[in-house]
């Protein structure tokens, strides 16, 4: 606990001595509960597994008020902050055991400035869904989130900010069945995005603030350049994801990387993917595909317990 919040944790035990645990921290809009059946298909193969709720999300939210708000100020700090001290958990709980830090979309975002900040903490991390090359565009979204902040206040949503954000995310899959089938091909997971109260929710006007703070933190080279340059990476999207701009956002930040001194990145890109990988009509082999980097990343000199 810090500054007063709660954040909700859950774990996943692999069914025999685990290899390794991975950390898992959610996307926008969803909670660390939506990662169960890519959970139950990790600790089958041998490693066991955390996720939590992000402030504002999930369990972690207090109440309906408290919904995509992450905190009055200084809240992409403190989602950092939350991640770390769930690792020095783990930590505690696992000793020798080496530590995978995974993220989805904004998550992926947040994994960034941790490995930045506390990437001697980790083993290995996995980007999913991440983009780049946002800064500028964040930079100008910034001053019409802080007018939207005078406008309507800091913990209430903005529809000028959801439609600056994902106005434009569907058009790529037109006609649309509904507002989200840019998120997976797989209808039925479209519809239990749609049906679960604690999935789609807007952030604040503040979380936009804080988000936006983010992308220009983790887009900056000299950010990018405190990533231990041995840090192994996997980085993968699908092809039509519109968060990563259908590749363009990914691969910018893959050139990014390298320019920095990373040295044992790994990418990997889905034909014909959308958004959620761990969802999609093909998760079967995206999650095989992860799994198989995990278990060489562990079968080597690389997997030492960090």
């Amino acid at each position: 606990m810090q500054d007063g919040v709660e954040v909700a944790v859950y774990r996943w035990d692999a069914a025999a001595q685990p290899r390794a645990v991975v950390q898992v921290a959610h996307g926008m809009g969803e909670y660390g509960q939506r990662y169960g059946r890519l959970a139950e298909a990790l600790t089958a193969a041998g490693y066991t597994v955390y996720a939590s709720d992000h402030r504002g999300h999930g369990e972690t939210a207090t109440g309906p008020d408290d919904l995509g708000h992450f905190r009055d100020e200084a809240g992409w700090e403190a989602l950092v902050d939350d991640l770390f001290r769930i690792n020095q958990t783990i930590a505690e709980r696992h000793p020798g055991l080496p530590r995978v830090l995974l993220g989805h979309s904004m998550g992926a975002i947040v994994v960034q400035d941790y490995l930045a900040l506390h990437g001697d903490s980790l083993a290995g991390a996995v980007l999913s869904a991440a983009g780049g090359g946002r800064r500028l565009l964040a930079g100008a979204a910034s001053l019409i989130a802080r007018f939207e902040r005078m406008r309507l206040g800091p913990r209430v949503s903005s529809d000028l900010l959801q439609a600056l954000s994902f106005g434009d995310f569907n058009k790529r899959f037109e006609p649309t069945r509904t507002e989200f089938d840019w998120l997976s091909a797989d209808e039925a997971e479209v519809d239990a995005y749609i049906a679960d109260p604690q999935c789609g929710v807007p952030i604040t006007v503040q979380g936009w603030i804080d988000v936006l703070h983010g992308v220009r933190r983790i887009d900056d080279p000299a950010q990018l350049g405190k990533i231990p340059e041995t840090m192994p990476l996997y980085v993968m999207s699908g092809s039509l994801d519109p968060v990563g701009n259908a590749t363009k956002g990914v691969t910018w930040l893959l050139e990014r990387l390298k320019r920095a001194g990373a040295q044992r990145v790994t990418h990997r890109f889905y034909e014909g993917g959308r958004h959620e990988m761990f969802n999609e009509v093909n998760r079967t082999e995206v999650v095989a595909d992860l799994v198989e980097w995990l278990d060489a990343l562990f079968s080597s000199s690389a997997g030492a317990a960090a």
